[in-house]
């Protein structure tokens, strides 16, 4: 298996405006422990994006989780947006849909996708908004969704819900706008083949860090460095040495970083039985379902 030598996670934000408190960026090389990079900075996604593209500018062995869903359902339908006729076949499409309908909206928002007619009747929205090509109960999954469930790997919500503290749509439309940006500058599993050197992109759920540490389900944030410290011991990470409250945020970016040195070099992750090469083109995975 491919070996990386830095690792990296984002702990990513759908919210509008131009600073987003809820984005954390952790690094780590291995065998050292992680750290956050520019501490107490609030981040812009466009800042995001730039720290990303010096990654891919360095050709540094870095390997870099995004928690946020980098696709909608697609198999359970054979399509993103049944019923629309511009509806994407792949996910760099889907991800330059979101980013022409948007190109307007300033700091990669995603308003204006929402409010196109077309878009707007498979979402969730607020206020009792419900277009009516969302589907009742839980809303689409995809493969890796429902698999993670039916496995019990992780809890996972539809994307295509924008309501509610679980939601992860608005940060999974922004994120498919960075995702754009950086195509043909940093490959993304599994859409592309694990480059022989360089860095990758994966994308992650931070509760699967926490579950790994030995976090109970219900209580995946971590909001004291102590317990922090605990969880990256469990990890076999060295400890950040963090003394009193820590935001989630940043405790999220920094577990996961530490979860990503620990599973990258394990095949399994890799090849998980239920991905395909059309999985792979049109839905993606979650890095550490298997």
């Amino acid at each position: 298996m491919r070996r990386f030598r830095h690792f990296a996670a984002i702990d990513w934000s759908g919210a509008r405006g131009a600073r987003q408190p809820g984005i954390a960026i952790a690094a780590m090389s291995d065998g050292a422990a992680p750290a956050l990079v520019r501490p107490r900075h609030v981040w812009s996604r466009a800042e995001a994006l730039n720290w990303l593209e010096s990654i891919a500018r360095s050709g540094e062995d870095t390997l870099i989780g995004v928690d946020f869903s980098a696709a909608f359902a697609f198999a359970d339908h054979g399509a993103y947006f049944p019923g629309w006729d511009t509806s994407p076949a792949s996910m760099p499409a889907l991800w330059a849909l979101v980013e022409r309908l948007s190109a307007a909206d300033p700091h990669f928002e995603i308003g204006s996708f929402l409010a196109h007619p077309e878009a707007r009747r498979h979402f969730r929205h607020a206020r009792g908004d419900v277009g009516d090509r969302f589907e009742a109960g839980t809303g689409r999954l995809r493969l890796v969704e429902r698999y993670q469930r039916d496995s019990r790997q992780a809890a996972s919500v539809s994307n295509f819900n924008l309501i509610g503290a679980a939601q992860v749509g608005k940060a999974s439309l922004t994120g498919m706008r960075l995702l754009h940006r950086l195509r043909g500058h940093m490959p993304f599993w599994p859409l592309d083949p694990v480059p022989a050197t360089g860095p990758l992109i994966v994308e992650i759920y931070t509760s699967l860090a926490a579950r790994a540490a030995g976090v109970r389900a219900g209580r995946s944030k971590i909001r004291d460095g102590q317990a922090l410290d605990t969880a990256l011991s469990a990890l076999g990470a060295p400890r950040v040495g963090i003394i009193g409250p820590i935001r989630d945020h940043d405790s999220d970016a920094l577990l996961s970083a530490a979860w990503l040195r620990t599973i990258a070099h394990d095949p399994a992750p890799w090849s998980p039985a239920p991905l395909t090469s059309a999985i792979a083109r049109t839905e993606g995975w979650t890095f550490g379902i298997k």
